[in-house]
């Protein structure tokens, strides 16, 4: 037992060892990401006074943001005293050498051309006379809406997606990634000073908001309309079409969608030609068989007439809408008719 309590004890210092180890050599393993914080001490919040320029220096010339931003020695030379060895730690960290840090950016962007236009740096990045860092402004970079000032279809510049970000495949705003954005987006985009404009036309709309019925299609499978599709989007140098709504799995986990309500299915599919396909019985009937919902496996789900009603009476009072899904509640179904028939 003894030798067991020691190779335990050995085991957890061992692991507490190469945590603290990693944690110092690799901070950013532990998420402890690293920022210019770290490296040199500096306030925007004194510099207010100062131009941009005289700190960006190369910025007025930077044709793309992969080009270097950031100050550099000879720019802080402009006012500080660069060789007075006794004033380093006013702004440097001792035995700290590196460079800034220049985040990697996903957009497409010329300053030089924004400059020349007349465009002034406050004009796009803004509160940083609040902040010592850049980071811990929220305006640092423009949003969107500011963005849409000079490229909308009313002034003579592009307003096309891919001519700013090099990817629009996950080019969702934070807003839109809400559990329950789609379901409620129209009181959004009902709104006065609704922006949907700024990247949606009536086409983007009419791709989901088109009725499926009075169409040919049967809506099954092999003979489906689908109002969402075709769609484009851009990635990199590569034109891509959306030839799918939903992802590869959905098989597998529409049924969570079902059951969160998150999405409309009836919309766009109907229970009596699509899902019939996998939830039918060997007669054809989606309500007398096939692939049955676990909650229907219970062995007191149905009950005889006249006691509690069992497991799907419970369901059923809880949210009729589940029911509905499947099963006609209008007294047509022949599932329930067998039970629940009207009295005389």
């Amino acid at each position: 037992m003894k030798v067991k309590n020691y190779y335990i004890a050995f085991g957890i210092i061992s692991i507490l060892f190469l945590v603290i180890t990693a944690s110092q050599s690799f901070p950013n393993l532990l998420g402890e990401k690293k920022t210019n914080k770290d490296i040199i001490k500096f306030s925007h919040k004194v510099h207010e006074a100062v131009d941009c320029e005289s700190c960006h220096s190369q910025v007025a010339q930077a044709t793309s943001l992969s080009m270097r931003l950031l100050p550099v020695k000879d720019d802080c030379a402009s006012c500080h005293d660069v060789n007075d060895t006794d004033a380093c730690n006013t702004c440097h960290y001792e035995n700290v050498k590196e460079p800034l840090i220049q985040k990697k950016s996903e957009l497409i962007f010329n300053h030089k051309s924004h400059i020349e236009q007349g465009k002034k740096c406050v004009d796009c990045h803004q509160g940083l006379s609040e902040v010592d860092y850049s980071f811990e402004s929220t305006l640092v970079n423009p949003k969107m809406e500011n963005c849409y000032t000079c490229h909308n279809d009313k002034k003579n510049v592009t307003n096309a997606c891919e001519a700013c970000h090099i990817t629009t495949a996950n080019l969702i705003p934070a807003d839109h990634q809400k559990t329950d954005f789609i379901k409620f987006h129209k009181f959004l985009a009902s709104k006065p000073d609704a922006n949907c404009v700024m990247c949606h036309d009536n086409n983007s709309c009419e791709s989901c908001h088109v009725g499926t019925k009075v169409l040919n299609e049967t809506n099954a499978p092999n003979n489906f309309y689908q109002p969402f599709v075709p769609d484009n989007f851009i990635d990199g140098t590569k034109q891509q079409q959306i030839t799918r709504v939903h992802d590869l799995n959905y098989r597998f986990t529409h049924g969570m969608d079902l059951k969160g309500k998150n999405a409309q299915c009836q919309t766009c599919h109907e229970v009596e030609t699509f899902c019939v396909n996998c939830h039918a019985a060997s007669g054809g009937d989606i309500s007398l068989g096939g692939v049955l919902p676990s909650s229907h496996l219970s062995p007191n789900f149905v009950k005889f007439p006249g006691t509690d009603g069992g497991e799907h009476a419970k369901l059923a009072r809880r949210d009729i809408e589940r029911c509905i899904s499947c099963h006609d509640v209008q007294g047509q179904d022949p599932v329930c008719i067998t039970c629940h028939i009207p009295k005389k």
